[in-house]
């Protein structure tokens, strides 16, 4: 009798381990850092933060100069008693406020940088997904999961070569429908802060 219970025990777990073998999810991973550095929604987005980078850091730099500039003028000592005690005064202001402008300007490009990253993050995030979404459809993938929170995938479940393509089919579409992001939000923060200097 007891022979028997383990036999039947036996029998009962390998079938139950083959069930579960049978239901276990065939999981994909994709790179996100690769598909935002090699496909060209990434690379146009990457283009797009680093004009306004280049845009926000021309100011700060044209700003800061114009404070050394300013700056040398209160160290000449002639210069100085050129001036009329009003006009002196006058310049001491203008100092003060391109200081002023400097410190809001450099807190600008921290802020707006930041936005703006989070923003092409969010934009990239959804549309990997979409296209992740369409690979596992097509290879019968359960879940597509980012390569970074795994330690080690099968070389034939890494399926990010596939998105890339995916999302660089999207992105021709909406090139030729003239729907991809343009500089728009760089030309409003280039008018933001050229009001704000004057």
């Amino acid at each position: 009798m007891r022979k028997f219970f383990l036999s039947a025990a036996t029998i009962l777990s390998l079938s139950c381990g083959s069930v579960i073998a049978a239901e276990t999810p065939v999981i994909g991973v994709v790179n996100f850092a690769t598909c935002i550095t090699d496909s060209k929604t990434g690379k146009k987005e990457q283009e797009n933060l680093e004009a306004m980078r280049k845009l926000m850091t021309a100011q700060i730099e044209d700003t800061d100069k114009e404070l050394k500039e300013m700056g040398a003028r209160f160290e000449d000592p002639e210069y100085l008693d050129s001036l009329s005690p009003k006009a002196e005064e006058e310049l001491k202001g203008r100092f003060q406020a391109r200081q002023e402008d400097l410190v809001r300007y450099q807190n600008q490009f921290y802020q707006m940088m930041n936005h703006a990253q989070m923003q092409m993050l969010h934009k990239m995030s959804g549309s990997i997904a979409k296209a992740a979404e369409k690979i596992a459809l097509e290879k019968h993938l359960d879940y597509v999961m980012n390569k970074e929170a795994c330690f080690y995938i099968r070389p034939d479940l890494d399926v990010t070569a596939q998105v890339i393509t995916e999302l660089d089919k999207k992105f021709e579409a909406e090139e030729k429908t003239k729907k991809v992001t343009d500089n728009s939000e760089i030309h409003a923060i280039e008018e933001t802060m050229i009001d704000q200097a004057g």
